[in-house]
């Protein structure tokens, strides 16, 4: 890396990330170029944004148009992008409403309020414990903070706010016993922990809490913000699972390259937000709105299907590696744990063209849903030679 923008960086930037060696200059789709036109085989998607790469014809062009329209306005107006983009999430989830935001801490933050506010309208004072998965990650604000599961990041900020407890994944008496415990309004999962460690839920677990939190009117929010659109092989990984939320929320690759996300409500909840009860000014934004019209319009079967078996070509290589322990996820969300040291091979990827990521001690890729074959085949063989290396 050039000595200036590091330092600059330092300099001038708060030293919360931990950068990698290369400063990327520009792409296109799921190849990119660092500034001294080093080529890269990008196996991150910006952590799964670029849903179908860096600068996308369809979705820059959307986009581009809605600039040339119409930029922002406040939300007292209509705007045709958001309303149109709302009736099509609506009509393919099944969901009743939509609220939009522009990240994956304040689609979960209006999720939290809503369920709070659901269960006070009808229960009154004191139902508001949501339950959520030890290792789990809902955000970097206050409350979606405290909705992590994860006791290092309750550190540094507090005091935090209440009304959030802890259950063991895939233990559904650990949620039980929670659930008799507090005055439980609603249930928080990540079908596939994505920051935890690329860990999908087991499906009879998932089952088990659906029924109980629909038998005891608790309600089921899924945080899709990174499994979501595409990620896991389904439209949402919900879909995966035969369940049906009260809530999902999502951001990230909706919104391509642009900060967006959307809260969906099904029927139990649709009318619980009323007038001036929660807002955004930046929610909906005409342009990020066009460009996620351009998305959501082309994921369908098709796609779905080349992501599963992308998915399963990625964990068969992997796993035939030497000092690859075991490899998990679903879809195209891939966490590999390692027999060597991650640091070393995340390094050694990045020096060899190809960019991945990690996630709690493990390796982790998260590749443009639409990377070409031959561009995976290639990334893949230069991730294994690095592993084994």
């Amino acid at each position: 890396m050039p000595q200036d923008f590091e330092a600059l960086d330092k300099e001038y930037i708060v030293n919360v990330y931990s950068r990698l060696d290369a400063v990327i200059d520009h792409g296109k789709g799921s190849v990119l170029y660092d500034v001294n036109g080093k080529e890269y085989i990008d196996l991150s998607a910006g952590i799964a944004v670029n849903i179908f790469g860096v600068c996308d014809d369809q979705w820059k062009n959307a986009v581009i148009a809605q600039l040339n329209t119409l930029s922002h306005i406040s939300n007292v107006f209509y705007t045709e992008p958001q309303i149109l983009l709302a009736k099509k999430l609506c009509e393919k989830t099944g969901m009743k409403k939509v609220f939009f935001s522009n990240s994956g801490a304040e689609t979960n933050e209006c999720a939290i309020k809503t369920a709070r506010k659901y269960s006070h309208d009808k229960y009154g004072d004191g139902r508001y414990t949501i339950i959520t998965l030890k290792n789990s990650f809902h955000g970097r604000t206050l409350a979606t903070l405290a909705a992590c599961g994860q006791d290092e990041l309750h550190e540094d900020f507090g005091p935090f706010p209440q009304g959030f407890v802890y259950a063991d994944p895939d233990d559904f008496d650990s949620v039980k016993k929670l659930a008799e415990e507090n005055n439980v309004c609603a249930i928080m999962m990540e079908m596939v922990q994505g920051e935890g460690g690329v860990h999908p839920l087991d499906k009879e677990f998932v089952s088990q809490v659906a029924d109980y939190a629909h038998a005891h009117d608790i309600l089921i929010i899924v945080d899709e913000v990174q499994t979501g659109n595409g990620r896991t092989g389904a439209l949402y990984a919900y879909m995966n699972y035969g369940i049906q939320p009260d809530i999902v929320t999502t951001a990230k690759a909706i919104g391509g390259g642009l900060p967006f996300a959307a809260t969906m409500f099904a029927d139990s909840c649709q009318h619980t937000l009323t007038s001036h009860s929660h807002g955004s000014t930046f929610g909906g934004n005409p342009i990020c709105a066009a460009g996620a019209i351009s998305i959501i319009d082309r994921i369908d079967e098709t796609l779905l299907k080349d992501v599963r078996e992308k998915g399963a070509y990625i964990k068969q290589e992997l796993e035939s590696c030497k000092n690859v322990e075991s490899v998990s996820g679903m879809g195209l969300m891939i966490g590999v744990t390692l027999k060597k040291d991650l640091a070393t091979v995340v390094n050694g990827c990045i020096d060899a063209g190809v960019l991945v990521l990690t996630a709690n001690g493990l390796l982790r890729l998260l590749p443009p849903l639409n990377i070409p074959w031959d561009v995976l085949k290639k990334g893949i063989a230069v991730i294994k030679d690095v592993i084994d290396a």
